[in-house]
């Protein structure tokens, strides 16, 4: 029998949890075609997996690639990194529902709540719509590498109805709330996913009020969460304020997820003792006998900026500041390596001491990939390597920029700090991991490699999961959530979302600064080694870590309801 693309030689791993097996994969068209001992058929072209596993494409639930398909729709770094499949709209932060007077203000709100560069947004896409369905077809028309899938943000909705009060804690009015919900309905009968809400209190607009959402109150949900069950039903994605409203964000939990709708939150360890996991297990139990559907996504490890000579620099002080407006790290090195500057950089270092806490700052390394410290680590922190080096914070890292001849990066601990819990907390049975934000922070960080951290730390390294349910983790898991069609599983007749990869080689390599967003404007990215080729809708899109020029991705607007 004749194929178009026979992978051979494999061990395939489809994404069920279910034992690794040898076995040749067929792809005819967008869909697998065949599974097994494929020996006695040819193929037109034909991909050696010999000593590599095959798995589903895997399922990034948690992007801000909303902008960025506009001007790369190979959406790097998320496919360097196996994802196939990346939703996004996340946080409540998109660009539509949209009036033509508030397109700029949408665009400084992603810029200030994710840290895309507004004028990147406003000149790197088109702007053709007003709803959601249509900013689902201006994406559609971009023709993305991966798949999209869409959800409608509250920031949008919320200020697209209300305005300026939108800003507020006000209620809404009675008409007011029911159009909030037929934009949530129309939007979910357009395509979308769902909905989108951002109730953290990081999240500002840039006048540092609280994005829109924030303080809505839980009828508007429950509003939002039946008027799309009546169109079909939806997914209710948040960012909750669990730092200092937690009770309330759970009774909100409650009350969307007894509308039928579907629940995803974000979740993780912070610094929490301990018990968060065991009560985070309970309450996933607790939701699940009662018939609802609610699952949590989590970091695959601690972070939040990196800091070092490429973009954010470690002190905030005058010369500090002076060194991060040169235009080249050739020229900030330069500085560094000047005694007499170097002297006064010390000396303000010293005086200020790090903008955040050294205890929680930790050093990538000095070698060719970054050492992202996570378990029992404390040790490893800048403050600890001071202490045992007899010097100042700041002194140490000036010493390990001029050794790294500039180049290393220190990750900054927002998020997980909990770490030794977090795998715990990531074996979790409703918990996927993720959470990279890919395409958002460009300017800060990229944790867009969560999916390849995630086999080669907790995997391969850690043995806190076999390949299989790692995979299953990355795959069926986050496409169950989201409730994909024939997508997350490799089986016949399946849709060919395939990853080809060499489990032993998989890398995350050390992040880049690189300046090519619209405007020169720059951000991070990380690339990855061990993936020989990446496939969507049964067209090759990445071999080698390289992209072929295929940007073979669709918008999903059907879901398994």
């Amino acid at each position: 029998m004749a194929h178009e693309l026979i992978i051979r030689g494999g061990t395939v791993v489809d994404g069920t949890g279910s034992e690794p097996f040898a076995a040749d994969v067929a792809v005819d068209g967008d869909r697998i075609s065949a599974i097994g001992d494929l020996s006695d058929a040819i193929a037109e072209r034909e991909i050696d997996a010999t000593g590599k596993f095959v798995s589903p494409g895997f399922v990034d639930l948690h992007t801000h690639l909303d902008a960025q398909i506009g001007w790369d729709p190979m959406m790097t770094s998320a496919s360097w990194h196996g994802i196939t499949t990346a939703m996004i709209g996340n946080c409540g932060v998109t660009f539509a529902p949209v009036k033509p007077e508030n397109r700029e203000y949408l665009a400084e709100m992603m810029e200030s709540v994710e840290d895309i560069p507004k004028d990147a947004i406003l000149s790197g896409l088109p702007w053709n719509w007003s709803t959601y369905g249509e900013y689902l077809d201006a994406v559609e028309g971009l023709d993305p590498a991966l798949n999209v899938v869409g959800l409608v943000g509250h920031c949008a909705a919320r200020y697209h109805v209300m305005g300026e009060r939108s800003l507020s804690d006000e209620m809404p009015t009675d008409a007011e709330l029911a159009e909030m919900g037929e934009i949530a309905g129309q939007a979910v009968a357009e395509g979308a996913v769902g909905f989108s809400t951002s109730r953290i209190l990081l999240h500002k607009v840039p006048d540092g009020r609280h994005v829109p959402g924030t303080w809505a109150p839980i009828e508007e949900y429950v509003a939002v969460g039946e008027a799309m069950q009546a169109a079909g039903g939806g997914l209710f994605q948040g960012v909750l304020d669990m730092a200092t409203r937690r009770d309330h964000e759970y009774q909100l939990l409650d009350a969307v997820a007894e509308t039928g709708t579907d629940v995803l939150f974000s979740g993780g360890v912070g610094d929490a003792p301990p018990k968060v996991v065991p009560r985070q297990d309970a309450y996933f139990q607790d939701q699940q006998a009662r018939g609802r559907r609610v699952s949590a996504i989590c970091q695959t490890r601690p972070g939040g900026v990196l800091v070092g000579l490429r973009q954010m620099m470690p002190v905030f002080s005058p010369a500090w500041q002076r060194l991060s407006e040169l235009p080249t790290m050739e020229a900030r090195l330069a500085v560094l390596q000047d005694a007499d500057e170097r002297a006064v950089l010390l000396e303000e270092g010293v005086a200020t001491g790090t903008w955040y806490d050294p205890a929680h700052i930790h050093p990538l390394g000095l070698g060719e990939y970054p050492d992202y410290q996570v378990e029992g680590h404390v040790e490893g922190s800048i403050a600890a390597l001071a202490e045992a080096a007899g010097v100042h914070p700041v002194e140490l890292i000036v010493d390990r920029l001029l050794q790294s001849e500039g180049r290393e990066l220190y990750n900054v601990w927002f998020f997980n700090r909990a770490a030794d819990s977090l795998a715990d907390y990531l074996q979790l049975d409703h918990v996927a991991p993720g959470l990279g934000d890919a395409g958002a922070h460009v300017g800060q960080i990229c944790d867009a490699d969560a999916s390849t951290f995630f086999l080669t730390h907790w995997a391969r390294e850690r043995g806190a999961f076999s390949v299989q349910e790692a995979v299953r983790r990355l795959t069926s898991q986050p496409a169950s959530v989201i409730r994909l069609k024939d997508r997350g599983t490799l089986a016949p007749g399946w849709f060919a979302d395939i990853n080809v990869f060499d489990f032993d080689k998989l890398a995350t390599r050390y992040p880049d600064y690189v300046y090519d967003f619209p405007g020169n404007k720059g951000r991070f990215i990380v690339q990855s080694e061990g993936y020989a080729a990446t496939l969507v809708n049964g067209r090759v899109i990445a071999e080698d870590g390289q992209h072929t020029g295929t940007r073979s991705g669709r918008v999903l607007r059907s879901f398994d309801r």
